[in-house]
């Protein structure tokens, strides 16, 4: 899924973490161990901080794509299957599942007496009706075709070729079953179910008040997650309370409200005068944080990549040469070191490391192996591209690059360092187009298919499973919006090397022997490298301070918190939370 790259709070669990690192940041008054119990229940409140957004993109879990509102989703909505703690697959309303001996036909038995958190039952026929809506074209769904294109006719469903997939690929045979019939067998497919795009949705909620307005209505019904919503003040906060029938492990806590903060700096700022019990930690508060009692600082290893991305059909970005010489003229290690200040590592992969996929052979364009670029090599690719498509340096259109900084002093710094050494080493002017989040996600969306703009633009991907397929399909020409980029589908000289990369993509998700898969998979990412379909830059840590008296939360590789978790997380009375929670 998109994260926000200026400001990774949540989804930035990287899997690599120095230990000298881990025990100085992590550190605080250790001394200070300060024995509590439970508080009483008018204390059982967390205070959630979102940071660089001023509301959710979206409610809907056909709809998400970006972090803060899977987040937000993940609270109120479940699916057949969900990710745990260790980022394995469980059961969330299905108690068990099997696979037809053709692999094609999924089978899924429902836990018994499942309702809605109005108290309507939940049935097979809720399940199958909530994929086939998250089809529908009225819908637009983008993430639908993505994370569900292995259902037969789905294509077709988005398309608006077929009605319904009900009765065709998607099954109720009674009201604990469920069939869901795929085009070819994938490993990843129940991966994929773990996304919010087949996430069941009340009807007569959709019925009642349209596709739109259902998500301010939250409050009475909607979803058969561990949560519901109390109230929704758009820009503001969104206060959840206990599903009093939610079929899991019932949350210890009353009440979890998400804040939102136009950026990290004000966030950690209402974090240290006791508003909120959690912040992301900016690079200039790093010290700070290290130095809060009770370790209260907390470094996690992320799956997140932030790359950058260059369209395709906007000459001159058609020439990988000129695509590899703006890859080139990027000392990514000054980025992690002088403005991350270490919180990031320089990288040269989509894979991420820490990850089912990673490869540790890989090179960087045209195979430069170091992450400080080439300079020398960056000029004469830049000539040679620009010679190839009869363009002069002052012939070059004019250079947008579309960003989202959301108000990080850290993302700005970057941006502009890469500015900079786009001029300094290829004497071209860059101009910066600085964003909103949500803005920016609209924008780049465009791309697909457009040879106008965006031209150059910033981004990032956390995993929704940790897959190699969850990253290079993106790259895939399917009805997604994924290939933003336009790989395989441009004028360029090497068009026919990028359709046979594309090949490979598709082969290794239908190869059921693993390593065969993954080495499908490497040849591929190393094409995709070297033809800067993404630009990657750093993978992240994930920084965040929390109050101690928050206890139960497992730091993991997403940053996400699985339902059943709720039934383990309370306040404590540690006098550090007395502010926050008084």
């Amino acid at each position: 899924m998109h994260v926000n790259t200026a400001n990774m709070r949540r989804f930035l669990p990287l899997i690599f973490c120095l230990l000298a690192l881990c025990l100085a940041a992590c550190g605080g008054d250790s001394n200070a161990t300060n024995t509590t119990t439970k508080a009483t229940a008018d204390k059982q409140v967390f205070h959630h901080a979102i940071s660089g957004i001023s509301d959710i993109a979206t409610f809907d879990p056909a709809l998400a794509g970006d972090g803060p509102s899977t987040s937000a989703i993940n609270m109120v909505f479940s699916g057949l299957v969900q990710l745990d703690d260790r980022l394995q697959v469980y059961g969330q309303l299905a108690q068990s599942w099997e696979q037809s001996p053709d692999g094609l036909t999924w089978t899924f038995k429902l836990k018994p007496n499942l309702t809605f958190s109005d108290g309507s039952p939940l049935t097979s026929e809720d399940v199958v009706w909530s994929i086939d809506r998250a089809f529908d074209p009225a819908l637009k769904s983008t993430t639908a075709p993505f994370y569900l294109g292995l259902i037969k006719d789905g294509d077709k469903r988005s398309n608006g070729k077929v009605t319904t997939l009900i009765n065709d690929s998607l099954f109720a045979p009674d009201p604990t079953t469920v069939k869901i019939v795929i085009t070819q067998k994938a490993p990843y497919f129940l991966q994929a179910l773990t996304y919010t795009s087949s996430w069941v949705v009340e009807k007569k909620l959709i019925e009642k008040y349209g596709n739109q307005k259902f998500m301010d209505h939250l409050n009475e019904g909607g979803g058969a997650g561990p949560w519901i919503v109390a109230s929704y003040i758009h820009g503001n906060q969104i206060t959840f309370v206990p599903n009093p029938h939610y079929a899991g492990k019932k949350p210890q806590l009353g009440k979890v409200i998400f804040y939102f903060y136009k950026d990290a700096p004000t966030t950690f700022k209402a974090y240290q005068v006791g508003q909120t019990d959690d912040a992301p930690v900016p690079t200039a508060n790093i010290e700070s944080a290290k130095s809060l009692p009770q370790k209260q600082l907390h470094i996690t290893p992320a799956l997140t990549i932030s790359y950058y991305a260059m369209n395709y059909l906007v000459k001159p970005f058609n020439n990988i040469k000129v695509r590899q010489a703006f890859a080139l003229s990027i000392d990514k290690e000054k980025i992690a070191h002088n403005i991350r200040k270490d919180t990031v590592f320089a990288t040269n992969h989509i894979i991420p490391q820490g990850q089912l996929g990673y490869n540790t052979q890989l090179l960087g364009p045209d195979g430069v192996t170091s992450t400080r670029g080439d300079a020398q090599k960056a000029k004469q690719l830049f000539a040679e591209g620009l010679k190839e498509e009869n363009m002069t340096l002052s012939s070059l259109p004019k250079l947008t690059f579309t960003v989202a900084t959301n108000g990080s002093p850290d993302a700005k710094n970057e941006f502009q360092a890469v500015q900079q050494m786009w001029k300094a080493v290829l004497g071209v002017d860059v101009t910066l187009n600085d964003l909103d989040f949500n803005q920016r996600n609209q924008y780049i969306g465009a791309a697909q298919g457009n040879s106008n703009s965006p031209i150059i633009w910033q981004s990032g991907w956390g995993a929704d499973y940790p897959d190699p397929q969850d990253w290079l399909d993106l790259f895939l020409d399917n009805q997604n919006g994924g290939n933003q980029f336009n790989y395989a589908h441009n004028k360029s000289a090497n068009v026919s090397s990028q359709q046979q990369t594309q090949e490979l993509i598709k082969q290794a998700d239908t190869t059921l022997d693993q390593q065969q898969r993954v080495q499908l998979y490497n040849k591929a990412e190393q094409q995709l490298v070297n033809d800067v379909a993404w630009l990657p830059i750093s993978q992240s840590n994930t920084l965040v301070v929390r109050k101690p008296c928050v206890m139960g939360i497992v730091d993991n590789a997403q940053g996400i918190t699985p339902p059943e978790d709720w039934g383990n997380i309370y306040i404590s009375t540690n006098s550090l939370c007395t502010k926050a929670n008084g």
